[in-house]
């Protein structure tokens, strides 16, 4: 039996799981907007490529708006 508060390796794999697959959604989001994949990958989980697709359709460089974000 599990104490609670504890997490199965299930579970963590799971989780291990979504997060690998919203990384991947991130790079991919971000290189859209024109960043080289190795910038997209490093900082995917760090910046919010929402803001950093505004400044891009405002006319923003892709990576000074992400210099800008973080």
């Amino acid at each position: 039996m599990m104490r609670p508060g504890t997490k199965s390796a299930v579970s963590t794999t799971t989780e291990d799981k979504e997060a690998t697959a919203v990384h991947a959604w991130r790079v991919l989001q971000l290189t859209e907007l024109g960043l080289d994949r190795p910038a997209a990958d490093e900082v995917a989980d760090t910046v919010d490529w929402h803001e950093v697709a505004r400044l891009v359709r405002q006319g923003c460089p892709p990576s000074l708006a992400v210099a800008i974000v973080a």
